[in-house]
């Protein structure tokens, strides 16, 4: 079996191989090619597929390391990601997986890498750890490479067929009215203050998401803007951020405004306002403990777990 580095001759093998391999996460060409090698980070050294003596790849890795620095997370210089590996079934335990793999931590080692972080590289994730219960042999390969776990991660959805916004959360709005808060779908004169908002409270990424969507003349549709009664903006979400129509999220209320039920109005909102489009289920990628919680309370449902798994090369 020979290691080489990925050329995009092997494009259509290598996705044939991809879903083959990761059955629960099938991908086309227009997504591997938009998240990986149009990633501005790519970089074919950290890409490496095993082909047969016949040329027909058996195995695939992917690795990243920022070449370019990303919102105020910066180049972030100690770490790489492995976005993914996979093997041919009929070609496992043969030692080809672990060549693939030596390969690109050796390669991070020389670039100066001093943690690696399975999935989870933003923006262009395909993965957000590694799913237990679907992938267990990944789980048992990492460990045995010294990969420990960290934190428990969440997808979650929910089922929007014939819904309505629950009562409580209607007197919950009706009651904000009441004090002054106003809910509304976004206006573009909301833009320059919707932009700091949410650098202010949430980061550099909850607005680049906000920003994309109002470049792309989407805002009006997918986002949701509430206000106190001092007219500032105090709580937003969106939706389809990644242009898939049922993504739901971010969504986020100023610190101050916290723990008044005003997150599950903008929520429920949403939800019906995705109804009454078509758009008949909603989900999003990851949430922790707390907030799974917090979603079940508010009628959704786990749809897959990820475990963020990371090793210290240094």
């Amino acid at each position: 079996m020979l290691i080489k580095n990925y050329a995009q001759k092997y494009e259509n093998q290598v996705l044939d191989l991809w879903n083959k391999c990761c059955v629960f996460d099938a991908i086309d060409v227009q997504k591997f090619r938009k998240q990986a090698l149009f990633d501005e980070n790519f970089d074919v050294e950290l890409a490496w597929i095993a082909v047969s003596e016949e040329d027909q790849v058996k195995g695939f890795i992917y690795g990243i390391k920022r070449k370019f620095p990303y919102l105020e997370r910066g180049l972030e210089a100690d770490r790489g990601w492995i976005n993914v590996i996979f093997v041919d079934p009929e070609f496992r335990k043969r030692g080809i997986g672990q060549d693939l793999y030596v390969k690109v931590e050796t390669l991070f080692k020389e670039k100066g890498v001093k943690n690696i972080t399975l999935g989870a590289y933003s923006p262009n994730y395909f993965f957000w750890g590694l799913d237990p219960d679907h992938y267990r042999e990944a789980v048992k390969f990492f460990e045995k490479n010294g990969y420990y776990s960290v934190d428990m991660h969440y997808s979650m959805g929910k089922n929007l067929h014939g819904y309505q916004i629950p009562e409580i959360t209607l007197k919950k709005k009706q009651d904000a009215q009441r004090k002054g808060y106003t809910f509304k779908t976004f206006d573009y004169a909301d833009a320059l203050e919707v932009l700091q908002f949410l650098h202010d409270e949430f980061g550099a990424g909850w607005k680049r998401n906000a920003l994309i969507s109002m470049c792309e003349g989407t805002a009006c549709d997918c986002q949701l803007v509430m206000r106190n009664p001092e007219g500032k903006v105090c709580g937003w979400c969106m939706r389809a951020i990644d242009g898939n129509p049922m993504r739901f999220g971010p969504i986020g209320i100023a610190k101050r405004e916290r723990n008044n039920g005003f997150g599950s109005i903008l929520l429920d909102m949403q939800c019906y306002e995705m109804a009454k489009k078509g758009i008949y289920r909603m989900y999003f990628i990851t949430t922790e403990e707390n907030g799974r919680r917090y979603y079940e309370r508010n009628g959704l449902s786990v749809i897959r777990r990820f475990v963020d798994y990371r090793k210290d090369i240094a």
